[in-house]
């Protein structure tokens, strides 16, 4: 007499699990948490721009990395043209990653034909609230600036470094200070939904309100935590 009630519940069951995305199932998404990763510890290592990042990032409210940029012009939603966002939040913890593309025409940038690392402090509050809330054209809704090379520490913190992002840059082990003026940051927010397995994560509810995390992130985290 059980049978009947036992498969309707296996029914049940297998529906809401077909119908159910599996959390963390992100393989696309955890592939470019890692190379943000290994990009982040090789502008540490890098003994030409690593000491002004170091310096820079104590005074940074968020961060973006793109692990790959491609030569000449940027390519919305290609691999790379993706990066990710994370912000600094009490006791200088960093949030999980927001996933973005930068895209545009050609900035004049000569990178050989190679793919280039490239990572942005953000470090005012309208640029990273430019960033979460909309589409943002850099140089156009914030300012944007090379990333000086050389800065001391006292240095990084006066009034001379007034842009609201630095962009830094590597080709092959060696700095390149490219500009991005014109280049445009956009939301991937397919790539969120996926990688913290909801469809109501967004970059403002991971990186600003904490509430989405995944576990998959925190050697990025930890990364960065290592050059404050």
């Amino acid at each position: 007499m059980y049978r009947p009630f036992v498969r309707l519940c296996l029914i049940v069951a297998l529906a809401v699990a077909a119908s159910t995305p599996p959390a963390f199932a992100a393989p696309e998404q955890e592939g470019l948490v890692d190379k943000a990763r290994v990009a982040v510890q090789g502008f540490a290592r890098d003994q030409e721009v690593g000491p002004t990042v170091r310096n820079l990032m104590k005074s940074a409210k968020a961060v973006v990395v793109f692990p790959s940029v491609l030569k000449g012009a940027f390519f919305v939603g290609a691999e790379g043209g993706s990066g990710v966002l994370l912000a600094k939040g009490d006791g200088g913890r960093w949030s999980y990653p927001a996933f973005y593309t930068l895209g545009g025409a050609s900035f004049g940038l000569q990178f050989g034909g190679q793919s280039s690392e490239m990572i942005l402090l953000i470090m005012t509050s309208k640029g990273i609230n430019s960033v979460i809330n909309n589409e943002v054209k850099l140089g156009g809704d914030v300012s944007v600036a090379v990333g000086p090379v050389g800065v001391g520490a006292e240095a990084s913190t006066t009034t001379n470094l007034r842009a609201d992002i630095y962009s830094f840059s590597r080709n092959a082990g060696a700095y390149i200070g490219a500009s991005i003026e014109g280049a445009v940051i956009h939301p991937r927010v397919e790539w969120n939904h996926s990688y913290y397995g909801s469809n109501n994560a967004t970059a403002k509810g991971v990186v600003l309100e904490g509430k989405y995390f995944n576990p998959q992130a925190d050697s990025l985290r930890e990364a960065l935590s290592a050059l404050n």
